[in-house]
């Protein structure tokens, strides 16, 4: 085999990448017809005088050789990584920008790993990730954006009440309710009032004198009857005597409101 010009095995390797994108050190072996050690070799030399780059990422083991430029194509090759660092992958180039303290721990070592993808940089003391291929200056779109939440205009409706009347009927008390108690008790206009207050004159037959106690009965009975009929006897005005053995007791009523 002929001995090689490296200048111009240089410039075959950087015609080779640029027209294919990221290459794996096989392939530029192939294509110069050298070792994969001195391929190698050559690649690395490149890199170190700045011509090419070299990835983070490996594919089985080898990096990958680009130009200033291809970083995007190295997507091609994000099935390569591993499952946290794939997971890590797709959620910042969902996100674009993660807040490095809100992810969680595997995520956050996946990050640092990732930095073909993934770059850090600082606001506010706090460190954020950004997608390679997304530039920072969107970060403060972004932040923007979050804080001119859409004006909620507040729609007040009037809200209708209903008024309902209630009326309270005061309970009508019958004087025919407590004739059957007094007898020919006065009927009186006040007596169909809320709280009425009546004189009424009521005749009771005399009974004799053995019985008297039996008239205290009968008078405390026809106290209780007027109890449970709401009427109250507030005052006895007197007893007078009449012709033969009957008497007139003079009291005043008064009618109960119901609580």
């Amino acid at each position: 085999m002929p001995i090689q010009n490296p200048l111009q095995l240089k410039e075959r390797i950087i015609s080779f990448i640029k027209f294919r994108g990221p290459s794996l050190p096989v392939h530029v072996a192939k294509e110069v017809q050298l070792s994969i050690l001195f391929a190698s070799a050559f690649l690395s030399e490149l890199v170190s005088e700045k011509t090419i780059k070299i990835s983070h990422m490996k594919v089985g083991g080898s990096p990958l050789y680009f130009i200033s430029g291809q970083e995007p194509k190295l997507e091609n090759f994000s099935h390569f990584l591993k499952s946290k660092e794939k997971d890590a992958f797709l959620l910042l180039k969902e996100k674009k920008f993660l807040k490095d303290i809100e992810q969680t721990p595997a995520i956050r070592v996946a990050l640092r790993t990732i930095r073909d993808f993934a770059f850090p940089f600082r606001r506010n003391n706090e460190i954020f990730w950004k997608y390679f291929t997304v530039p920072e200056s969107e970060f403060q779109e972004e932040k923007i954006k979050e804080i001119r939440k859409p004006e909620i205009k507040e729609i007040q409706e009037p809200v209708k009440i209903e008024e309902k009347k209630i009326s309270i009927s005061k309970p009508e008390i019958k004087v025919s309710q407590f004739e059957e108690i007094m007898d020919k008790a006065v009927k009186t206009k006040e007596a169909q009032k809320a709280e009425p207050k009546q004189l009424v004159k009521i005749k009771k037959k005399q009974p004799k004198k053995a019985i008297k106690k039996q008239e205290e009965s009968f008078f405390n009975k026809i106290k209780e009857s007027l109890n449970r009929k709401s009427i109250e006897i507030i005052d006895i005005l007197g007893i007078s005597k009449s012709q033969g053995r009957k008497r007139i007791y003079f009291i005043r009523l008064k009618y109960k409101k119901n609580k």
